[in-house]
């Protein structure tokens, strides 16, 4: 089940949203934080297959410019990931494109703020830019721009709509 957003505003939502998108506002924003861990680090490098020594070896990392392990920067962007299409514009939501610009290091046991927020609307195409970022204790570490479609408003009706039990 899917909560509909009616007014402009920070989302902060237990569960997730569909927010179709004739209920899209410039300016709304969402954001989910992690605390990013061990055992994701070792995740994602099983998943991506990016074992780069600076992720998992601490003694080769500290030579490098970051002095020490650091997550990949992909494992924290995944989150903007995890907002647009749980939260805004939820569940349903198309990913079309993504930049991205690493402006600092996360490192294990810090939490990633993932924020996203409606720039632009286009309404002939039905497609939303949004202003991305993650942030740590405030301080940028990614910031950029994603293009998607919102989901349309059969996917918020079938959302809504309770399942019968299985």
């Amino acid at each position: 089940m899917c909560q509909r957003l009616t007014h402009s505003g920070t989302l902060e939502l237990p569960m997730p949203s569909c927010v179709p998108f004739e209920q899209l506002q410039i300016g709304q924003t969402a954001s989910l934080g992690k605390t990013i861990t061990e055992a994701d680090i070792l995740l994602f490098s099983a998943v991506s297959m990016d074992t780069n020594p600076v992720h998992l070896n601490e003694e080769l990392a500290a030579e490098t410019l970051f002095k020490g392990r650091v997550a990949h920067g992909m494992l924290c962007g995944s989150l903007i990931s995890a907002v647009l299409g749980t939260v805004l514009p939820g569940l349903g939501t198309i990913y079309l494109t993504q930049s991205m610009r690493f402006r600092a290091p996360v490192r294990i046991g810090e939490t990633v703020t993932a924020v996203v927020e409606v720039a632009a609307l286009d309404h002939a195409r039905k497609r939303a830019t949004m202003r991305t970022r993650c942030l740590v204790r405030g301080k940028v570490v990614i910031e950029g721009e994603a293009v998607v479609i919102p989901p349309g408003e059969a996917v918020v009706a079938a959302a809504e709509t309770p399942r019968a039990a299985e």
